[in-house]
C-alpha cells in the first residue's frame, strides 16, 4: 500500500511529514512524501516557515505519480495560494481517498497558513477532500462562522461541505463528563463520535488522526468505520505520548507489531490444520491475544468478524483489532485476573469426540454448568464471566481448557487458553488429531 503525504517538514518529527512517516510505518504502509514547506520548530517553540517553490512541489508530485500506484493521499500544511493551485491541478481528477487536515497553526504557536490564502484554501483544497478534518478553531476560520448556540456545528459543517468537501469532521467540538466529541457530517447523515478525554497537551494528534482515516479508507472501510478506527488509533497515540524533547510530549503509537504478528501468524496456521473445519462452532470462532495486564476487551486483540467455516475450509472474515472480540475476550479477561500468565484464547465446537481426546491428554480441564447460572447473571448478560469464574473458583492449577454443555438456546462450547497463540496451537494439536 502506498499513501502520499503532502505537507510541511517538522524537524522535531512531532507533526507534519515526519510524523506521517512514523505513523504510517506503524500501519505497515509505504509513505510517499511531497514537501510544501520547511519549518524550524521543536517541542517548545516555533521559528520560521519557508515554503518551497511551486515548481519543486509540482516536480515532486509528477515524479511520484509517474512511478507509483498511489492508493490514498493526506494533505496537511499548505502555506500559500501558489502551492494550493499546484496541488489542485495535480489531484483534481483522482478517484482515490483524499483526507485534508487543514493546518492553520502549530501547537507551539507557529503560523502554518497565510491568512490571505484562506480563500484559496476554500477554493482549491477543500473540494479535493473525501474527508475534511478541522478542529473547532480551524472550522471557524475556514467557514468564517463562530460556533455558538445560534450557529451550531451542523451549520459550520454544512458551510464547509458546500465548499466541496464530501464529508466533514469537526474534532473536539464538545467536552463534558470526561468525554471529548467530534461532529460528523456525511452526505446524508450526521452524528457525534465520543471518546475518553485525556487531559494532557500533545504535539501531533491531528496529523495522526487524519493519517489513520486515509489508511482505513484505503482499506475499503466506510466513513463511520474509518472515523472510529482513527479515534481509537489517535487516543492510543495521545495516551502513549512521550516527552522526547524539553517541551510538549509527542504522540506515540505503542508498538503492537509483535502481538499482531504473532496472533496473525497463529490464525493462519490454525486455518491450515487438517480437518479443522469440523471444530468451528455455529457461532463461529475467534482467536484472541492480549497485552500484559489487560483491563478491558479494548486491551485484547481479536478478529472484528470471525473465523468461519466455508465447506471443508475455514476463512478469516474480518480484521485484527483491539476490542474486536467480545465473548472470547471476556473469557480471557476472567481467566487472566486469576492467572495473569494467560493472555490468549480460542473457542472451538463442543464435540464428545473432542472431550474424549481432552480427557486422554495431559491437559488440565475444567467445566461449568450453565443450568446453574443465576437469573440475575443472565439478566445482566455476564454469563461468560460467571462461567469462567465458576470453573476456576476452586482450581488448584490453571486450566488449559474450559467447556460447558450449553443451555436452552445456547450452544455448548470449548475454550482453549494459553500464554501465547503459539501455545494455544500446541494444545489444539493434542485434541484435534
Amino acid at each position: 500500500m502506498n499513501i502520499l503525504s503532502i505537507g510541511g517538514s517538522d524537524p522535531s518529527s512531532g507533526a507534519g511529514i515526519q510524523s506521517d512517516i512514523t505513523m504510517f510505518s506503524k500501519l505497515n504502509v509505504h509513505t510517499l512524501t511531497a514537501i510544501t514547506a520547511i519549518t524550524s520548530q521543536n517541542t517548545s517553540s516555533f521559528g520560521i516557515v519557508e515554503p518551497v517553490s511551486p515548481k519543486i512541489l509540482k516536480k515532486q508530485l509528477e515524479s511520484l505519480f509517474s512511478d507509483f500506484k498511489i492508493d490514498g493521499i493526506k494533505i496537511g500544511m499548505v502555506y500559500n495560494a501558489k502551492l494550493m493551485k499546484v496541488i489542485y491541478q495535480q489531484l483534481k481528477k483522482l478517484k482515490i481517498p483524499i483526507v485534508v487536515d487543514p493546518v492553520i497553526k502549530s501547537t507551539t504557536g507557529g503560523k502554518l497558513l497565510e491568512f490571505k490564502s484562506v480563500k484559496d484554501f476554500q477554493k482549491y483544497i477543500i473540494p479535493l477532500a473525501t474527508v475534511l478534518t478541522p478542529n473547532k478553531f480551524e472550522a471557524e476560520i475556514l467557514s468564517k462562522i463562530k460556533i455558538s448556540s445560534k450557529n451550531t456545528p451542523e451549520t459550520v459543517a454544512k458551510t464547509l461541505q458546500k465548499m466541496g468537501a464530501k464529508n466533514v469532521v469537526i474534532t473536539g467540538i464538545e467536552e463534558n463528563n470526561n468525554k471529548v466529541s467530534d461532529f460528523v457530517l456525511e452526505k446524508n447523515s450526521m452524528y457525534m463520535i465520543s471518546d475518553e478525554k485525556i487531559s494532557k497537551i500533545n504535539h501531533g494528534s491531528g496529523c495522526t488522526y487524519s493519517a489513520a482515516i486515509v489508511y482505513s479508507l484505503v482499506n475499503k472501510k466506510n466513513i463511520k468505520e474509518s472515523l472510529y478506527f482513527a479515534k481509537k488509533f489517535t487516543h492510543n497515540s495521545i495516551k502513549n505520548a512521550k516527552k522526547f524533547g524539553r517541551g510538549i510530549p509527542i504522540t506515540n503509537i505503542e508498538n503492537k507489531k509483535s502481538i499482531e504478528e504473532e496472533l496473525s501468524s497463529a490464525i493462519t496456521k490454525f486455518t491450515k490444520i487438517n480437518g479443522i473445519y469440523k471444530n468451528i462452532p455455529e457461532c463461529q470462532t475467534n482467536f484472541v491475544f492480549s497485552k500484559q495486564k489487560p483491563k478491558s476487551t479494548k486491551d485484547v486483540l481479536g478478529i472484528s468478524g470471525r473465523i468461519v467455516r466455508a465447506g471443508k475450509n475455514v476463512i478469516v472474515a474480518g480484521n485484527l483489532e483491539y476490542g474486536g472480540s467480545k465473548h472470547v475476550a471476556t473469557a480471557l479477561l476472567a481467566m487472566n485476573k486469576k492467572y495473569p500468565q494467560i493472555c490468549s484464547a480460542i473457542n472451538l465446537k463442543y464435540q464428545n469426540e473432542t472431550i474424549s481426546k481432552i480427557k486422554k491428554s495431559k491437559l488440565v480441564v475444567s467445566n461449568y454448568d450453565r443450568n446453574k447460572e443465576p437469573q440475575d447473571v443472565k439478566n445482566k448478560g455476564s454469563t461468560i464471566k460467571w462461567g469462567i469464574n465458576s470453573a476456576i473458583k476452586n482450581s488448584k492449577s490453571c486450566p488449559d481448557i474450559i467447556y460447558h454443555k450449553g443451555d436452552f438456546g445456547k450452544e455448548p462450547m470449548i475454550i482453549v487458553f494459553g500464554n501465547t497463540p503459539k501455545n494455544i496451537l500446541k494444545k489444539i494439536s493434542k485434541i484435534t488429531r
